[in-house]
């Protein structure tokens, strides 16, 4: 059952839903990197309106999660050609 919580971002509260237990504790996470990284961009940026600094943050973690994403589908052609490895290997070993 989802629960109604409230997260305060950039000194703003937000009610938000959490799924579960594991969702609420990983969104409170994520509102606290989001607050320093704004906190960060206040000091680069001091003249920048509230919402271009929040854009800065969405920015900056789509790349990451992007970098990510690529990361991971090179991780996993490596699984693959490793498993041929094996598969191979074993095979040679039956003959």
């Amino acid at each position: 059952m989802a629960q109604d919580i409230t997260l305060k971002v950039a000194g703003k509260p937000y009610r938000l839903s959490a799924a579960t237990p594991e969702m609420e504790q990983l969104m409170r996470l994520a509102a606290q990197d989001v607050t320093a990284m704004v906190t960060k961009f206040d000091a680069r940026f001091p003249d920048s309106s509230p919402e271009d600094k929040l854009v800065f943050v969405a920015i900056q973690e789509a790349a990451g999660k992007l970098s990510a994403q690529k990361k991971m589908a090179r991780l996993v052609e490596e699984v693959q050609a490793l498993e041929g490895d094996v598969a191979a290997y074993l095979d040679g070993m039956k003959k």
